[in-house]
């Protein structure tokens, strides 16, 4: 049975679509719009938020790569990555990892060392009282992002009965049944909301422009970037350091460029290469959840139309659809199936294109978001391909769930468990549960991808 197009149900005026903030970053449609969402809060407490990474292949037990399977609480991944840079004496750029996880949260993930010439033996213990080494191995090469096959999640709601199981049951069903939008979730975005609006002033060549996000956001601010942001326009940019706390990391490396005397262009250009592409990556993160939306409102997020680029979940693989097989039975068989789902843009010069409605949509969203394929280009080549232009499917599977519900000594929860597939945002599926503005919630700032 063909079920209806989504409702769109209002979170804030940040969604995609529309209202007077930036556009691409909070959720205005639900598939589930027509399912009362049961509110409440995640991460009243690490343990609340548990996340195992599910890795894409061990270690051979040989090569120049350590292999680290941690457990961290309390901490977030580039935090992690610091820690074990320091330990093991080399460059955070020594250092591998899959994928982001949640910082308020008890997450379990590989990282990988690069330490050729030694072993682990040549390495002390690390007692660190927020990360935990569980096993180690050594394997040919270094991890690298997306090198997982997903995640599980177990998550408990609190500040909601127990008694609304049944209604965070009805939606987890529905979810299961047509896929989750595969939204990037407003940690994507930052604190400010405002990541994306640093990737878009990098791609246009507005090197002015990215500090001037970076350091003076319009919204979400703490006081103390308020005050840094007073010095720095002022152009006291060793007053405005002094302000930012240490966890401040490119913004205090800027500001610290700018009191040597080098030019805009030059304090963001030697930021960590990771940091510059996460801007960036935002920025593309930005215009697919607008493509999203507009796809959701029109009900044809789980279909495909003709133009479209299909994706196969078992392995990536995209394909161009046309007429016959957008009407083809067989392509709705492997659709309920999740089979294959149509995909989305993360745009960039040489990103494989769609065709027709779902080509003009892409486009519409990017120029709409201030960037324009001219700007792509000239990027791609001042830059040398920095950022990957790539496909990404329009929903996920949710494998696995669960849901229950009960007390403890902090009260009555909700617990929900699932598997989402790499890439993919918890947040998203809680967003549909609990239709309530995650981003309002606080630590957010990482994904589990």
């Amino acid at each position: 049975m063909s079920l209806p197009p989504p409702a769109a149900e209002t979170l804030n005026s940040d969604g995609a679509g529309g209202g007077d903030g930036p556009a691409g970053i909070s959720p205005r449609s639900f598939i589930t719009a027509d399912l009362p969402g049961i509110g409440g809060v995640i991460k009243a407490r690490p343990e609340d938020f548990l996340v195992d990474e599910i890795p894409a292949y061990s270690p051979g037990g040989t090569g120049e790569h350590l292999y680290l399977f941690v457990e961290k609480r309390n901490l977030s991944t580039l935090e992690a990555v610091r820690v074990l840079a320091d330990h093991f004496g080399v460059e955070s750029e020594a250092i591998g990892f899959a994928g982001m996880k949640d910082r308020v949260a008890i997450t379990r993930q590989l990282f990988s060392v690069h330490i050729p010439k030694k072993k682990p033996e040549d390495f002390p213990s690390l007692d660190h009282e927020r990360l935990k080494i569980e096993w180690a191995d050594l394997h040919t090469n270094k991890l690298r992002t997306g090198h997982l096959t997903g995640n599980r999640f177990s998550i408990r709601i609190r500040g909601v009965s127990f008694a609304r199981v049944r209604e965070a049951s009805a939606i987890l069903n529905r979810l299961t049944e047509r896929g989750v939008p595969n939204r990037f979730g407003p940690q994507r975005f930052g604190r400010a909301g405002n990541n994306h609006l640093i990737g878009r002033a990098l791609f246009r060549n507005d090197f002015e422009g990215a500090i001037e996000e970076m350091l003076a956001p319009q919204a979400r601010t703490t006081e103390a970037h308020e005050q840094a942001k007073e010095f720095y326009r002022k152009g006291d940019f060793g007053s405005a350091l002094g302000c930012l706390p240490r966890s401040s990391h490119p913004e205090r490396h800027v500001l610290r460029s700018l009191a040597k005397g080098e030019r805009p262009s030059r304090a963001v250009k030697t930021l960590d290469r990771s940091a510059l592409k996460f801007f960036l990556s935002a920025f593309q993160s930005a215009v697919f959840n607008l493509v999203l939306e507009e796809r959701l409102r029109a009900g044809s997020f789980d279909r495909l139309l003709e133009g479209d680029v299909a994706m196969k979940h078992e392995n990536r693989a995209c394909f161009d659809v046309d007429a016959a097989v957008a009407g083809d039975a067989a392509t709705a068989e492997r659709l309920r199936s999740f089979e294959i789902s149509p995909s989305g843009p993360m745009w960039s010069a040489g990103m494989r294109r769609a065709g027709g409605e779902p080509g003009q949509i892409e486009l519409r969203c990017l120029e709409k978001l201030g960037v324009s394929e001219a700007d792509l280009s000239a990027f791609d080549s001042r830059a040398g391909r920095m950022i990957e232009g790539a496909r990404r499917p329009l929903r996920v599977p949710v494998a696995y769930p669960e849901i229950d519900a009960g007390a403890d000594e902090h009260g009555e929860y909700v617990r929900v468990a699932f598997d989402l597939p790499r890439g993919a945002f918890a947040t998203v599926v809680l967003e549909e549960i609990m239709k309530t503005g995650l981003r309002e919630q606080g630590d957010l700032e990482e994904e589990s991808e």
